[in-house]
């Protein structure tokens, strides 16, 4: 390569670019230049060292700061160049120094507490709603920590001397509230604020950029976007990604190369797929929000495929009447998918504090996909239709019962 493309190449890969061009190319600029167009998949384990004493050095050097070791890899739990490529990425996007993928989302969020732990900052400030898998990881103090639920005003006077971390998520699951991270990061002072930004992505909200100093992603979700992989990822400034490395590498949460390569396949698409399906997601909510058979319609001010609504009727009765849709756990696949957050992605959490935050009974949850509006609407309607007439039924019966106890 002569010295002008090299130039070229350099210059594309420093110089600021959109999101949509970032989630293209970010993570793959040194592709061309080795006569390559799809990023490899590096699915080894292990790695040949003839050179034990440079081995040692860059081991030690790693247990210092959990900087990424120089040269070439050494061990797969030490870090994978495929995964390499999406933390790289995901890092450009969110607008933050670096990023550490794990094998699950709640993987990485049991690493940040636990490198908040290990400096003696047990404690937790948060504010629900959360996904119920992490409400649940920090009510049980199943990692030794202590969490206070505050309402978000409530945030500055819950902070203690040993407090490690305020956790939030915005818009919320599945409530879709929305709180201002740029207060939240003031009131927290020096405590590093972790705004979830599952539902929001990077193409909506960029947290860092409101004061929040880590971003936490469930990557299953939008990131990978084909409800085909699973994953985590923090993104954050490198001294703290430093730290969970190290965690990534004592507990072994890895993520697999085979994993990285789907979700940087799936980055490149991220910003076109989250922007056509809230399209979709706004006109069904314009639907929704004017059908008598639904009682509140929940919608994001950023906007988003996310849709959280009340019925009238029968939750379970348009769970079970859907066709098109599909009803399943999780989000941000390119189908559509509904679900009863109380019956699922929520039940683990105590009936009164889930109540509290808002997620009823009647509350559905709504990832929209890239199907076309009507026909998402169709089955929806019929859905609807179904639990109406089931709420008509129990109405009925409910009133010959009472007639029924009146004439005894």
């Amino acid at each position: 390569m002569n010295s002008a493309s090299t130039h070229a190449y350099d210059h594309a890969r420093t110089t600021p670019r959109a999101l949509a061009t970032e989630a293209v190319h970010a993570g793959r600029d040194d592709l061309a230049r080795q006569g390559l167009h799809a990023p490899p998949i590096d699915l080894s384990t292990t790695y040949p060292s003839y050179d034990s004493r440079g081995e040692a050095a860059r081991i030690d050097a790693f247990a210092t700061d959990g900087a990424q070791p120089e040269g070439p890899p050494i061990y797969g739990r030490l870090g994978n160049p495929t995964v390499a490529r999406f933390e790289t990425a995901l890092a450009r996007l969110e607008g933050t120094e670096s990023a550490v993928a794990f094998a699950s989302g709640m993987a990485a969020l049991s690493a940040v507490l636990l490198v908040r732990a290990s400096m003696g900052l047990r404690h937790v400030v948060a504010v629900r709603p959360l996904y119920g898998c992490s409400d649940h990881l920090l009510t049980a103090g199943l990692l030794g920590s202590e969490v206070t639920w505050v309402d978000p005003a409530g945030v500055a006077d819950a902070v203690r001397p040993d407090t490690g971390l305020v956790l939030v998520e915005s818009p919320a699951n599945p409530t879709l509230a929305e709180l201002d991270l740029r207060a939240l990061a003031h009131a927290c002072g020096s405590v590093p604020l972790l705004a979830d930004n599952t539902f929001a992505t990077p193409v909506l909200q960029r947290p860092v950029e409101l004061g929040a100093r880590l971003v936490l992603h469930s990557a299953t979700k939008y990131l990978g976007g084909h409800g085909d992989v699973m994953a985590g990822v923090v993104a954050c400034d490198e001294d703290f990604a430093g730290r969970l490395r190290q965690i990534r590498f004592a507990t072994g949460g890895v993520l697999h190369p085979l994993a990285g390569y789907l979700l940087l396949r799936g980055l490149s698409t991220l910003p076109v797929r989250v922007r056509a399906a809230s399209v979709t997601a706004a006109e069904l909510v314009r639907r929704l929000a004017a059908d008598p058979r639904v009682a509140r319609v929940h919608y994001p001010r950023i906007g988003g495929a996310m849709i959280a609504f009340e019925v009238h009727g029968d939750p379970h009765e348009v769970i079970a009447a859907v066709r098109l849709i599909t009803p399943a756990v999780s989000l941000g696949s390119v189908d559509t998918l509904i679900q009863h957050p109380a019956s699922i992605s929520h039940r683990i959490v105590e009936e009164t504090d889930r109540r509290g935050a808002g997620v009823g009974e009647r509350l559905l949850r709504m990832s929209v996909g890239l199907e076309d509006v009507d026909d998402l609407w169709a089955d929806l309607d019929e859905a609807l239709g179904e639990s109406a007439g089931a709420a008509r039924r129990d109405g009925a019966d409910a009133a010959r019962r009472e007639g029924a106890g009146a004439a005894r």
